[in-house]
């Protein structure tokens, strides 16, 4: 299918056209990491098909997952966010830019656990459901197994219990889904994320535009649950408090400007281990412990 409700019309050769997910739930995660990273959306807020952002050279295209690859190929975007089996299922042309760490999934072949099938083999003749029939017929025909797909647009979980399909390949993220619908998988096809893609024309004409949203985006993510602890030591158990911090290339120690004998030491830590660490810090220590979130983090 060729877009036709947007074109390539309408900006210039500065501005760049970032697409994302109009629904679904990794729509409000995304929102969020665009806004964490800077990027803040005008227009009151409302999710019209174009928005305008703080940023005269970057607006924002809300569209169906499913489309943003094709938009993206064709220049109606020049960069989008969506999932990895999207762009795979299009076999849209364009460049990864970005694993944005979000919406992790897994496109498998699941069958009904009192099924005989025990793999994909088996299923020689038989009709299998997705979502994902571009995916689906390639995974098959790499097999040479031949089957009749079923094409649907949702709830692909119930089909085989509904007599539409004898199998399934659909995204798990849990399993919890296919364990409820008493389905079992018999096999993996691939692994698929959220990601940043980008036409590969943008890429040359854009690049530093594009590049620019890239750090900012990938500051975020590298950012994700890591804190900042500051603390004062006095001099003599400095090595003490060293021996306790792991951070991003061992901790930073500067002079106090009020004290001879007490340094200040810093340090970025994950945050799962900031319960830990305090405890440890001060029986090693350090007193005046502060604990502060990062936003961005850029290397």
């Amino acid at each position: 299918m060729t877009p036709t409700t947007y074109t390539k019309e309408g900006r210039d050769e500065y501005t760049i056209r970032l697409a994302m997910p109009n629904k679904g739930r990794i729509a409000q995660p995304i929102n969020e990491l665009i806004e964490k990273s800077g990027l803040h959306m005008l227009d009151g807020g409302e999710r019209r098909l174009i928005t305008r952002t703080h940023d005269p050279h970057v607006e924002i295209l809300f569209a169906r997952p499913i489309d943003i690859p094709e938009y993206v190929a064709n220049g109606v975007a020049d960069i989008g966010i969506t999932g990895k089996d999207m762009v795979m299922e299009r076999n849209a042309d364009v460049a990864e830019l970005l694993d944005l760490q979000m919406g992790r999934a897994t496109l498998v072949v699941a069958v009904p656990e009192e099924s005989a099938v025990g793999s994909v083999g088996d299923l020689a003749g038989a009709r299998v459901a997705t979502e994902f029939p571009g995916i689906t017929k390639s995974f098959f025909e790499q097999h040479g197994i031949k089957v009749s797909i079923v094409t649907v647009g949702g709830a692909c979980e119930a089909t085989p219990h509904l007599g539409i399909a004898d199998a399934i390949v659909d995204l798990s993220s849990s399993g919890t889904t296919l364990k409820t619908n008493h389905l079992r998988v018999i096999d993996e096809i691939l692994a698929s994320s959220t990601i940043l893609i980008a036409n590969k024309n943008s890429m040359q004409e854009k690049r530093e535009k594009i590049d620019e949203l890239v750090l900012a985006l990938e500051s975020v993510i590298r950012a994700k649950g890591q804190c900042y602890l500051m603390m004062n030591v006095h001099r003599s158990a400095v090595e003490d408090v060293k021996n306790v911090l792991p951070g991003l290339g061992g901790p930073t120690v500067m002079d106090v400007a009020s004290s001879d004998n007490v340094v200040a030491v810093h340090a970025v830590v994950r945050e799962e281990r900031v319960y830990q660490l305090i405890n440890q810090l001060k029986r090693a220590g350090a007193k005046d412990i502060l604990v502060m979130p990062i936003d961005r983090m850029i290397r």
